[in-house]
């Protein structure tokens, strides 16, 4: 019998997807109903992602050193856009897996001070958080962020930065 893998990234977008859906829409309606009626209401700011920008990929360096690189993002449309930019950094398909332990990254504050951003992990990939990360981004503006990244334990990877764009 032929077997089929669901590529490690299909799988961390789906989990992610999943844990920003409200607990109603995962239970039975008669559940659903009696979780509605005593959860306070869902926002917007809660809603999952409608979309993903990839930008630039490059491979995780191999030295103990701090590097630095760039985010930029333009609003290209003529409306005002709910984006959160994200940071992934994705394992060897064939391990090892990267732990949070094993990378620092950090992001320029408008305070002029480095910040930890935390990591989380699914499936062998690591990843930052959405929901502090949302932003408006007004028509035609750019978003930039510079991030610092070094790696603790010696690792193989990829770091993929990208936009989630929301409705």
């Amino acid at each position: 019998m032929p077997t089929r893998t669901i590529p490690r990234r299909a799988l961390v977008l789906t989990a992610i997807a999943l844990a920003a859906l409200p607990t109603a829409a995962l239970t039975s309606p008669t559940q659903a109903a009696a979780s509605v009626a005593s959860a306070p209401l869902v926002t917007s700011s809660s809603a999952a992602p409608v979309g993903f920008v990839n930008l630039h990929s490059r491979p995780l360096p191999t030295d103990h050193a701090a590097h630095r690189f760039t985010v930029t993002y333009r609003n290209n449309s003529s409306a005002d856009r709910t984006i959160a930019p994200q940071i992934l950094i994705e394992s060897p398909a064939k391990g090892p897996f990267l732990d949070p332990s094993d990378i620092r990254l950090e992001r320029l504050g408008t305070d002029g001070r480095w910040h930890v951003v935390p990591l989380a992990s699914q499936t062998g990939t690591l990843f930052t958080s959405l929901i502090p990360a949302k932003l408006v981004l007004h028509s035609h503006h750019t978003l930039t962020q510079h991030y610092r990244i070094t790696v603790i334990k010696a690792a193989h990877g990829t770091i993929e930065p990208r936009i989630a764009l929301y409705a």
